[in-house]
This record gives C-alpha cells, structure tokens and sequence, in this order.
C-alpha cells in the first residue's frame, strides 16, 4: 500500500430522528390517525437523546486534549505535536521536524508562538522530541491511553493543523490494528517500516502528521503519521484511510529520548546489515543484496557477507528492502530465524539470532 506523509507547508448533521421512527412506523402499518404505542413513543423520545450524548461526549473531549494539541513551524514543514508532560516536551513526528533544530510552536488553541529546541529524533520509528525554550501558563500534558485496550469499531477524533488549518478535529473510528505500514523517502520522509499501527477512518491530512488520535475518555492512543495515497488518482489520498503510530511505541521512544537523548533500546528486530534491492534477469525485484554485514552483528554472526542476496526470512520470501523491513517488524531481538540467501550460484541457509535495530 501507498502511504503519504499526513505533513505540509502550507494549507487546503444528523437525520431528524424524530422523524425517522415516525417512518418506520408508518412502515409498520400506522395510518397518520393513529398515536404511537408507549413504546414507540419511548423510542422516539430515547433517539434524540442519544445522539445529544454522542455530541456531548465529542465536545468534552476536543475541550478536553484539544489544549494539548500545538502546531509546529520547521521552515520547511508544518505540522502538529501533542505537549507529553508538564516540563515543555512536545512528541511529533520525525518527518515533521526534518533536519530542523529550531521551531516555532502554537497552541491549537491560540496565542503566541514559543521557540523550541530538538531534543532527538528518532527516524526509524518516525517520532521525535522537542522542547519548549518557556512554558505558557496552562500547559497541558495529553493523557495517553493503553494501545491494547484500542480495537476495532472505536470512535476516534483526530487532531491536530490539516493544512495550516490549526486546531481541526475529524472524526471516524479505529478501521484495524497492527497493520505494519512501510514510509517512503520522497519528499523528506524517513523510509521507515512502522509495525503495530492503527488504521482510522478519521480524516487524516497534510499537517495532522505528529497531531493526536483520541478515543472518547480522552486519551491519545496514537499519533497520526500517514494517510493511504491510490495510485490510480495520481497518487491523491486515499480517503477515510489513515494511519497512526500506537501511544505504547510514542511512550517507550518519548521516554527513553527525555531520559537519555536518545533511543536506547528500540525493541526492535534487526539483521544489522546494509543492503539494497536486486533485480533478476526480468528487471523484476529478487532479493536484498549485503552490503555491509559487521562481523558482531546478528548476520555476520551467521556467517553471511558482503555480497550475499537474502531471499527468505522465516516464512516470508525477500523481495526488497521494504519486504525485508516488514518481515522484520513482526519480530523481537533474540528471535532465531532461518535466513536463505545465495552466494554466487549457490542457494545457502543459516539460522540468525536477531539483533536490535
């Protein structure tokens, strides 16, 4: 699947329910003369009441995170962040902030723009930290929520500058979880495979990338990263297709870069070794050529070499560095995983014992 960076430089009711219980009891053979039974009336008078609690539920939420939800001014791309803690730390994305150092950052809610400064980026997982140079009076942290409670059918809001547009909010519902979602480089994206992520129907667009995806207590269980694209629209958004980085990924890479500078352990599986795409004789993708494979790294250990061409991983053929990411992202450091490769014209395997990335 396609998928483009949800970042930008610059910007782009319900039925009367009342009168729809009236139509199906008319359905039900009810001739305008006759008044509706305690029943029906009890539906219909329940109707409206429901749905001015769904719309209570939505207002409550968006007063309560939406205070959060900043807007953040790289230079070169503008996109959102939600406020991690009471200290000025800000989580985004990594393809937000690109090489920036500096930023100017708004509440979603107004006022002036404060300066920021990088605390790290982490690209492989595309996320990053920054940090308010003063805090604003009222600084509120988001409240993360707990990434296995999330499930399908969920309704959700998304947060955050959709074309410079600041503090828009859509709705939509949690479509899947654990789609493993790989980014391109093009237009400054980090290429990075992302496992685990939740899919929403929530309108994502350019800027809500590094914004807030909020279930209804209240609680950010993602950040919204990527939106679908469809090729056969020239590469035009797939709509009602987005993509989140869950809050548990946010809080082990915010955690760790607030504590130490940097990612310190990733938890993520790795081969530890350069490679790059081959094609067969066709000019069609057949495997992932070594470039470099360090001696102490999981594939030297195995014994494979610059040169070498990894076809398979466990059950999965290798076509591609992105099929090799992705077959990766289903596994933890300390797996042992048979690898076929080719050397030469032989067709070899070994077993490897992952690394981390």
């Amino acid at each position: 699947m396609d998928v483009s960076r949800a970042h930008a430089r610059t910007p782009r009711r319900l039925l009367p329910l009342t009168a729809a219980a009236c139509a199906a009891a008319l359905v039900g053979g009810c001739s305008s003369g006759e008044r509706a039974s305690a029943p029906e009336r009890a539906t219909q008078a329940a109707a409206p009441l429901v749905a001015n609690d769904l719309q209570s539920d939505y207002e409550a939420v968006i007063k309560n995170v939406l205070p959060s939800v900043v807007q953040i001014d790289a230079s070169d791309s503008l996109g959102s962040g939600v406020v991690y803690d009471d200290k000025g730390h800000i989580v985004t994305n990594a393809h937000v902030i690109g090489e920036e150092k500096t930023f100017k950052v708004t509440a979603a809610t107004g006022g002036q723009a404060i300066s920021a400064q990088l605390v790290s980026s982490y690209p492989e997982q595309d996320l990053a930290v920054i940090k308010l140079d003063t805090l604003p009076q009222g600084l509120k942290a988001a409240k993360f929520g707990d990434s296995a409670a999330v499930d399908m059918g969920q309704i959700v809001l998304a947060m955050g500058s959709p074309l410079g547009l600041s503090g828009s909010v859509t709705q939509g519902i949690v479509s899947a979880t654990g789609r493993t979602v790989s980014e391109g480089r093009a237009g400054g994206g980090t290429g990075a495979t992302i496992p685990n992520m939740v899919q929403t129907s929530a309108a994502i667009n350019p800027g809500n990338s590094g914004g807030a995806l909020v279930n209804l207590d209240s609680e950010v269980i993602g950040i919204p990263t990527l939106a679908a694209t469809d090729p056969e629209l020239g590469g035009g958004s797939a709509p009602g297709i987005g993509f989140a980085i869950p809050a548990s990924m946010v809080r082990t890479v915010a955690d760790q870069i607030i504590k130490d500078g940097r990612v310190t352990d990733s938890g993520r599986a790795a081969l530890n070794v350069t490679g790059r795409t081959v094609v067969n004789d066709d000019y069609e993708p057949a495997g992932v050529a070594v470039v470099e494979a360090p001696a102490d790294g999981a594939a030297g250990k195995a014994g494979l070499k610059p040169g070498d061409v990894i076809t398979r991983l466990g059950d999965t053929d290798i076509t591609t560095i992105t099929s090799l990411s992705e077959a990766l992202a289903s596994m933890k450091p300390g797996d042992k995983v048979a690898t076929t490769y080719v050397r030469g014209t032989q067709t070899l395997k070994t077993e490897v014992t992952l690394g981390e990335m």
